[in-house]
């Protein structure tokens, strides 16, 4: 049976402000870190000697080339060697291959051995610092595992806009006419408060909205956000909130929970801007109270998206 045969609905796991991850590693030393990635990220684990690599000339360093899987073409991303270390060639068909899905890019990453998966709350996640203070850090936020081993949580949007760039936001394809666009007065003079916990997608957000010429307050996470929101003396101020889904200390569905349940801040429209695409996601945010969702690739088009939902609200 699969490790990934047995996860509990999204669905159910963000009402209660928690998350599945599943544990792997990328070396098989002792010492080896162990990281994770969210289940619903992921579609399943193939054994690297039961698949043909099909290498491509010219390549990032980090591609390793392409395997066929059940009719697509995938491309492998070499994660060890990301996180700066190198597997042996003799060890190669011992690794494993990580199929993820990132708003319907499919790519393989490589890694060692699938460990397991776990239950967390989001206030289980922790985003030191330190994890900030260099634009090209690549971890996101860790977590403990039941024996205290240190896991952590790389920032999976950062290795596909350092290796598939075409795969993220373009920047570029922001409105270039948004003077032509009929910006709300609330909206052209207001601040739009964004929680996003990933340095890549706050980069191009912060690209969107300059070129807009509109102003923004960004927040690495949902708690923070709503501890902001809650202090200022007029809420009703804000002209729109956008929220990640997956986000340590407070998720994107708490966040969406939270200002609904309050009088003060259940009119403010919240839009969803995540990589966590798939439909059950897209309806727990609906049901939550959530007034618009765009995937993260679509970014680009997240203004006349906040000019709709507000015209509308």
């Amino acid at each position: 049976m699969s490790i990934l045969d047995n996860v509990d609905a999204a669905t159910n796991l963000a009402k209660n402000n928690e998350l599945q991850l599943l544990v792997f590693r990328v070396s098989n030393s002792k010492d080896s870190a162990y990281y994770a990635i969210n289940v619903f990220k992921t579609r399943e684990v193939v054994e690297s000697k039961n698949h043909f690599l099909t290498q491509i000339p010219s390549s990032h360093p980090l591609l390793e080339g392409t395997i066929i899987l059940r009719g697509l073409q995938i491309p492998i991303l070499n994660l060890p060697l990301w996180l700066g270390s190198e597997i042996k060639k003799e060890d190669l068909n011992k690794t494993n291959m990580l199929i993820c899905d990132f708003n319907g890019v499919i790519i393989g990453l490589r890694i060692m051995s699938a460990y397991r998966v776990v239950k967390k709350n989001w206030n289980e996640m922790h985003a030191p610092d330190s994890y900030r203070l260099k634009e090209d850090g690549l971890v996101m936020n860790d977590t403990r595992l039941e024996n205290g081993s240190l896991c952590l949580i790389l920032d999976y949007e950062k290795l596909l806009s350092d290796v598939i760039p075409q795969a993220m936001v373009n920047v570029e394809e922001s409105p270039s006419n948004i003077n032509n666009l009929n910006i709300p007065e609330k909206l052209r003079n207001g601040t739009v408060l964004i929680a996003e916990d990933s340095k890549t997608a706050q980069r191009h957000l912060i690209q969107i909205f300059k070129k807009s010429n509109i102003d923004m307050k960004l927040f690495d996470n949902g708690k923070k956000l709503v501890d902001y929101i809650f202090s200022i003396e007029n809420p009703s101020s804000i002209p729109v909130i956008i929220t990640d889904i997956e986000m340590p200390e407070m998720s994107g569905f708490t966040v969406i929970q939270k200002l609904k349940a309050e009088p003060s801040t259940k009119d403010i429209p919240i839009i969803v801007n995540s990589s966590m695409t798939g439909d059950n996601n897209k309806r727990e945010a609906e049901v939550l109270g959530a007034n618009g969702f765009i995937d993260k690739t679509k970014s680009h088009d997240v203004i006349p998206l906040i000019i709709d939902v507000m015209n509308k609200n």
